[in-house]
């Protein structure tokens, strides 16, 4: 098969239907959006789903749903099933990113950039 061929075989429905058992959301309910930070407690396991091992390997830091589902090559859906996998069996956390009321003010950065030019 051609190079072509090969990539639409690999998001094709059937593979996606596979890879999450046919589910469009996770069993359990579990509030995860494109910036949710993504964390494994542990290395995968043997016998793991080999997509599950995948988030495990590559969760090592926190990533985003969003940059899982980049790195996967899997739509955002697929990626929350399977995250919903990992959650309900503790393997994995997620936690939301830091909200924008606690980021510092832009104009104390600007202050303090200014402050180091002058210096």
């Amino acid at each position: 098969m051609s190079g072509a061929g090969q990539d639409w075989e690999d998001q094709s429905p059937e593979r996606l239907y596979v890879i999450t058992g046919g589910r469009t959301g996770a069993a359990h309910t579990f509030s995860l959006d494109l910036v949710t930070l993504i964390v494994a407690k542990a290395a995968p396991r043997p016998g793991m789903q080999p997509e599950h091992a995948a988030i495990m390997r590559l969760c090592h830091s926190p990533l985003s749903v969003a940059e899982l589902s980049a790195y996967l090559k899997l739509p955002v859906s697929v990626v929350t099933v399977l995250l919903g996998d990992l959650l309900a069996d503790g393997r994995v956390v997620a936690r939301a990113p830091v909200p924008p009321a606690e980021l510092p003010d832009r104009s104390l950065i600007e202050a303090v950039i200014h402050g180091l030019q002058q210096l």
